[in-house]
């Protein structure tokens, strides 16, 4: 089959300058057979090999993490983004986030199996020749080898670009690598690498280099707050010769390879933020069930009911990015060789703001969900005879992995401002024209004909609000805007609560439309979802209203802001206490499928 090379239609950002319909995104409710077998091979895996390991793991058996990597390659759960000719299974990116979901729900074997699908296999998948994907994929794909990706340095870490890592060239071909890697997952016992240094001290490359290679070693393991059951070591290069053959990509090329894969790795890390914000859900539910206080169970309580429901609420917001940015991606891809590294390249390119906007959202909401998760355990949430503890201080790590929430916020707004001026994407023109002219609308109750009409012309607000921030800031600030860090934070929160409130919405109409059996319990969730950025989004778009302007100027904003978030409350203490008591009710995450 002729691979095609075009490049795909870009549609990253564009959401926020169109109206969205239902049947344009993918839902977890609308998975097929093969996505369905494909988890349940993954769960079975967890259950039956993982949980019952998670103490040895912990202890640092090395071995025993490779055997279950190993495990993972034979049920076919490594290959889901290889072709079959280089031993993979071919499947889509929904797949994956099936798999990378259930995988993720522990953290320091998740953190394993990141390192090896998302960072080392991607990295070769897209950007190796011929000769090092057939060398090196079937035994990544298999677990006979295990992946490495050393990026970070002491020195050099969301500033990726200035690693000190040099690599020379050997007059007798090749070339020699010195310096050091730190905090590396995988570290410990990783047959290849996938390293960055800048040849001749300037130009940013990257490299595969095995561990068989002389002057290659590993430093101690790092006392780390969480995944002990994760190698994390140093990677030290003295003078380590390596074949001109472990070139990665083109010289002075680094970059692409580095922030393309990390594209992807955001995307995968806010799947398995997911996946462990379910399990946990599931976990506080039965123990709610379970722990007496004052003669009854803890969640007939409506303080742990509020817990429980908010709980639900915004893994549902996240499980609906999620899968929707996964059906972006396989829409772009649909019709393309899996051979085509160039669409899936431009793919992710182009989906780097809802990549970064799902990692910073998932991996929050997680630190939410386990947070209240302890508190629902209590005292015993504190110790480690309960799952609660482990989860909380495995998942700190997640908002520092795959680049800093604080360095993706910053890329989300740069990143759309930066395509507005290209002309990829009219932030400017739409802000002028917006189809649904809100702003010159008052928010109203719903009437009879849509349920969701509050809902739907919400979102179309915050867009609007999006919009005018983002419009406001680029004419304030023009080329000095990257130095306003705040601003741009504030506008990232924004845009993240906007895809949130929106994905959520879609999702739900879809299982309306759908007649899903959870339809009504998806509403309560959505609408508490909606209701709860109305107030986050107002408090960001207020403060960098006022960094820009003042007196009249600042007035008229804030008029125009409260007309577009003037929305009557929902009773959210309502619709929480539904969704605990169905939670309770099945002891689990209700909108597993």
């Amino acid at each position: 089959m002729t691979a095609k090379m075009s490049r795909p239609i870009q549609q990253g950002g564009s959401w926020l300058v169109t109206e969205m319909i239902p049947d344009s995104i993918l839902t977890p409710e609308r998975l097929t057979d093969e996505h369905r077998l494909i988890g349940q091979t993954a769960r079975q895996f967890v259950e039956n090999e993982l949980l019952p390991n998670l103490e040895k793991l912990e202890n640092k058996d090395w071995f025993l993490a490779r055997q279950l990597l190993r495990q993972c390659g034979d049920l076919g759960l490594l290959g889901t983004d290889v072709p079959e000719s280089y031993g993979g299974t071919q499947l889509d990116k929904a797949a994956s986030i099936v798999v990378g979901g259930i995988i993720g729900e522990e953290g320091s074997f998740g953190a394993m199996f990141g390192v090896q699908t998302g960072l080392t296999i991607m990295s070769i998948r897209c950007f190796g020749t011929e000769e090092q994907k057939q060398k090196y994929l079937p035994k990544l794909v298999s677990g006979e080898m295990v992946g490495a990706y050393c990026l970070s340095e002491s020195g050099s870490g969301s500033d990726a670009l200035a690693a000190k890592t040099r690599a020379d060239h050997h007059p007798n071909g090749g070339f020699v690598l010195n310096g050091e890697k730190m905090w590396i997952t995988n570290g410990g016992f990783a047959d290849v690498f996938i390293v960055f240094a800048k040849l001749g001290g300037e130009e940013f490359t990257a490299f595969i280099v095995e561990r068989n290679v002389q002057g290659v070693s590993s430093g101690k393991e790092e006392r780390k707050m969480g995944l002990y059951g994760s190698s994390t070591t140093s990677v030290i290069f003295q003078n380590a010769k390596i074949p001109q053959e472990s070139l990665l990509g083109n010289i002075g090329k680094g970059h692409k390879v580095a922030f393309n894969i990390l594209n992807y790795a955001r995307f995968k890390l806010g799947a398995a933020a997911t996946g462990s914000s379910l399990a946990a859900i599931g976990e506080a539910a039965r123990y709610a069930n379970q722990r007496k206080q004052f003669g009854q169970a803890i969640g007939k309580f409506g303080a742990i009911k509020h817990k429980l429901g908010e709980m639900t609420a915004q893994a549902y917001a996240a499980e609906s990015m999620i899968y929707r940015v996964a059906g972006l991606l396989d829409r772009t891809l649909k019709n393309n060789s899996l051979d085509d590294n160039t669409t899936l390249l431009a793919a992710l390119e182009d989906l780097s703001v809802e990549s970064s906007i799902v990692k910073v959202a998932n991996s929050e909401m997680l630190n939410y969900v386990l947070d209240e998760n302890i508190q629902i355990h209590g005292g015993n949430g504190f110790v480690r005879d309960y799952p609660a503890e482990q989860r909380y201080r495995d998942s700190r790590v997640n908002r520092i992995f795959e680049g800093t929430n604080e360095i993706n916020r910053l890329l989300i707004p740069a990143t759309l401002i930066r395509r507005t001026l290209k002309g990829n994407i009219s932030l400017i023109q739409s802000s002028k024209t917006y189809v649904h002219e809100i702003h010159k609308q008052k928010l109203s109750d719903s009437t009879e004909n849509n349920i969701f009409e509050v809902e739907l012309r919400s979102v179309s607000a915050f867009k609007q609000v999006a919009l005018m921030v983002i419009n406001a800031s680029m004419k304030r600030y023009g080329d000095r805007l990257n130095d306003e860090q705040e601003v741009l934070l504030f506008t990232a929160d924004i845009i993240i609560d906007t895809f949130r409130s929106e994905s959520a919405v879609l999702r739900t109409l879809q299982a309306f439309t759908d007649k899903k059996p959870t339809a009504e319990l998806q509403a309560a969730a959505m609408r508490i979802v909606v209701d709860s950025s109305i107030s986050k989004i107002e408090v960001s778009a207020r403060q960098v209203l006022a960094t820009m302007f003042e007196g009249d100027a600042l007035r008229a904003h804030l008029e125009e802001l409260k007309g577009l978030v003037n929305v009557k409350p929902i009773n959210a203490v309502e619709l929480r206490r539904r969704l605990a008591e169905a939670t309770m009710e099945n002891g689990k995450y209700i909108f597993c499928v």
